[in-house]
């Protein structure tokens, strides 16, 4: 796959057979015929910093993968739910902790190719085991049933995936960081999941969320200092309410720097999640 590769083509290669039509969110751009990788910014339009180059490390990867036998997506659901749904689950070493992210988009389509499936082989290059999720879009609520529906999934596999569910961490962007956010405050049984421990660690880019607990988990954020959409001072004041309930924090605001930045390869931000890994392990 390369840059001009049609999006049409990605969905439909046979190793991504049953949940191509997942890796393109069409939630505020229909997919025509011509769409193209390069294309993807147009689908992702709260979203800055989208990197060609990314995207197909991310995809050339997962073909990879796959062509090797490895199961990259599972579904979470066993009805009509798992047509909407389901994780990519980018394996690090077995027996490893793992990760679950969530990318953003409003709650209107989620940017998976741009801001959890590159986070995710990012965590597993570095051995842990990395799962992102595709959610359904409409509102918070049923974003964050997906996520305690993952959760819940990934503990009573556990076996089967060779994964570490001590100290496992939550992560996600813009409307994903919420997601993260609601689940480490409330727990996956209060969104229809399974009662399981909380996060270690919760890892924010870029939300305007200021809901918290006096229990909440030790929380990460960071955000860029031109962001128009989610404003540092909120991030910063929720990040200070956490750690004023004895909360481990840890903030971060990045010079010249919009919304959406993802990896943020290039930029200010450059190594932030260097600095979210190293935080988890401290909290593990």
């Amino acid at each position: 796959m390369n840059a001009e590769t049609k999006l049409i083509d990605v969905m439909n290669r046979p190793e991504f057979a049953g949940f191509g039509h997942l890796l393109i969110s069409q939630g505020v751009k229909t997919l025509s015929a011509d769409d193209r990788i390069s294309d993807l910014k147009d689908f992702y339009i709260w979203h800055t910093h989208i990197s060609d180059d990314t995207t197909l490390d991310v995809l050339n990867e997962l073909s990879a993968r796959a062509k090797r036998g490895e199961k990259i997506f599972y579904a979470i659901y066993d009805d009509d739910r798992k047509f909407e749904t389901g994780l990519f689950f980018l394996r690090g070493k077995k027996g490893a902790p793992f990760a679950v992210v969530n990318a953003g988009g409003g709650f209107a389509y989620v940017g998976l190719l741009h801001e959890s499936l590159p986070h995710a082989l990012y965590l597993s290059r570095k051995g842990y085991n990395a799962f992102a999720l595709q959610y359904r879009t409409g509102s918070a609520q049923v974003a964050c049933e997906d996520l305690a529906a993952a959760l819940s999934f990934i503990f009573r596999h556990a076996d089967e995936l060779g994964v570490d569910v001590n100290g496992y961490s939550l992560w996600g962007g813009s409307a994903g960081a919420r997601m993260a956010a609601y689940l480490g405050s409330y727990g996956a049984e209060n969104f229809g999941g399974d009662k399981i421990p909380r996060p270690a660690a919760v890892i924010m880019q870029y939300t305007g969320h200021s809901d918290y607990t006096a229990n909440d988990p030790p929380t990460f954020a960071c955000v860029g200092a031109r962001d128009g959409i989610a404003s540092w001072r909120t991030m910063e004041r929720c990040i200070d309410n956490l750690a004023a309930n004895g909360i481990v924090t840890e903030f971060h605001k990045y010079p010249n720097l919009e919304h959406g930045f993802g990896l943020g390869l290039g930029t200010s931000a450059q190594g932030w999640i260097d600095d979210a890994i190293n935080f988890w392990e401290a909290n593990r």
